[in-house]
């Protein structure tokens, strides 16, 4: 088709963040972003673009598969572009019931024209009529005899994912599980104690038209409704806050480095956990915040100018290699590690099928060489707290034993002193060194947090 015209409608918008996504391999968010701020469009325009082509690249293998029962040849052999029309097609059917499926069917049919030919638009035009007749009657797998195929196919998630959380936490809270996943999450804004109060950001923001509440967890957490743009907000630009989810917040308070400690951050872009620690410093003493990415350094730098944070240092290097760089150097290290990111799902519609099993594995091996390799870089008596963004036990407490294996030093340390509020179920865990964050049981993202301590000489 030669070069992508900009979109002049919300449906057209959709189409090619989807087609950018499903086809070209692009983030979701920047492909969003990129499309939007070429089109143009109005504000109500841009909100449903958003939650048309969020909504079919979250349900894409469902899609696939629905628009599959009224086709006669296989899916991927149609032109790229007709195969995202359909899906933009089935998701107004599917999923947005407040879009008349008239209308729905009738603009998608126009989508097919200017991007396809005659024939491809008689295509569209019939397997959306006849996807409309039968979309309440649609032949998903038995619940009972194939759990796995029912909840992938019913709740948009890969089967292999959805067959190893069935392992872990049986039928009903896997549903639950992959429910939250398809939820918006909610948006918490941290408070920068460095530059305001709890109660007075409550007030500013309520002033600029959000809702407010505190949040459950985390102390310096906001729930925060209504407000657009956060990016946009006086408040934000000012710096007196940092948008950051609850399970996110809860790993600096685990770590909870005394003001004038020395602390390194291993893995620490783009900033959030680093400003965070350097409030619970207020700025003082020595912040290492490394990263292996020059680039994503940038971005810690850029974070901490606008929280008015001045403690940090940035460093690039291969957080493996700190024990050697830094040796006994550090009160506090923070080893945030790169994992399958399985616990944050909800804010990333495309993540669910970038995902690999085999890909775990390889992460538990690269999280564990962090561990021993950073380790050196803590003082006796020193503490390391472990974290992830995920919810498998061979990336969390599998890792964290086969490290208390190898570097005896290291005992597990209590959590209940260090994070304040916790929920019951956590409790017995919390005391034993470790917790794992789940949304569908406490509403945040899914983290796990284990906080260990070096044995004095």
């Amino acid at each position: 088709m030669g070069k992508i015209k900009p979109a002049v409608s919300a449906r057209e918008a959709a189409l090619q963040v989807i087609y950018r996504v499903t086809e070209e391999g692009a983030y979701a968010g920047l492909a969003l972003d990129e499309v939007l701020k070429s089109a143009g469009l109005d504000g109500r325009e841009r909100a449903l673009a958003t939650e048309l082509a969020y909504s079919a690249i979250k349900a894409w293998g469902t899609l696939d598969w629905a628009l599959g029962l009224f086709l006669r040849q296989p899916l991927e052999k149609l032109p790229p572009w007709i195969r995202c029309v359909l899906r933009l097609g089935a998701t107004q059917l599917l999923y947005v019931p407040r879009i008349p499926p008239r209308a729905a069917i009738y603009e998608t049919v126009e989508l097919a024209k200017k991007y396809g030919h005659r024939g491809t638009t008689g295509l569209v035009n019939g397997v959306l009529r006849h996807l409309d007749r039968r979309k309440d009657a649609l032949p998903y797998p038995d619940g009972k005899t194939d759990p796995a195929g029912y909840l992938a196919l019913r709740y948009y998630h890969p089967r292999w994912l959805v067959e190893r959380w069935l392992e872990e936490f049986g039928y009903q809270e896997t549903e639950y599980l992959c429910r939250a996943d398809n939820e918006p999450p909610p948006t918490i804004a941290r408070v920068n104690t460095l530059k305001t109060t709890k109660d007075v950001l409550a007030a500013r923001l309520q002033a600029e038209g959000a809702t407010v509440r505190p949040a459950r967890y985390a102390p310096e957490g906001l729930v925060v409704e209504g407000l657009g743009a956060l990016e946009a907000s006086p408040s934000f630009q000012e710096g007196l806050f940092y948008v950051q989810d609850e399970g996110s917040q809860l790993v600096s308070h685990a770590l909870h480095p005394a003001p004038g400690a020395w602390v390194i951050d291993a893995s620490a872009a783009p900033g959030g956990k680093t400003t965070h620690l350097a409030q619970l410093m207020a700025d003082r003493g020595t912040i290492l915040a490394c990263d292996v990415h020059r680039g994503r350094l940038d971005l810690i730098a850029a974070n901490c100018r606008r929280l008015g944070v001045t403690c940090v240092r940035t460093v690039l290097v291969d957080a493996r290699e700190l024990g050697e760089r830094y040796p006994a150097a550090a009160d506090y290290l923070l080893i945030d590690a790169p994992c399958s990111g399985l616990g944050v799902l909800r804010r990333r519609p495309d993540a669910r099928w970038r995902k690999e099993a085999p890909r775990t594995r390889e992460l538990a091996r690269l999280q564990l060489a962090i561990l021993m390799g950073a380790r050196q870089a803590l003082k006796p008596g020193g503490v390391l707290v472990y974290s992830t963004c995920t919810l498998l036990p061979e990336e969390n407490q599998e890792v964290v034993r086969e490290f208390l294996d190898r570097a005896g030093e290291f005992r597990p340390d209590s959590l209940e002193p260090w994070l304040p509020v916790l929920p019951p179920d956590l409790l017995v865990t919390a005391r034993q060194g470790w917790v794992q964050f789940l949304p569908q049981r406490h509403g945040t993202d899914g983290f796990f947090i284990a906080r260990i301590k070096k044995l004095e000489k």
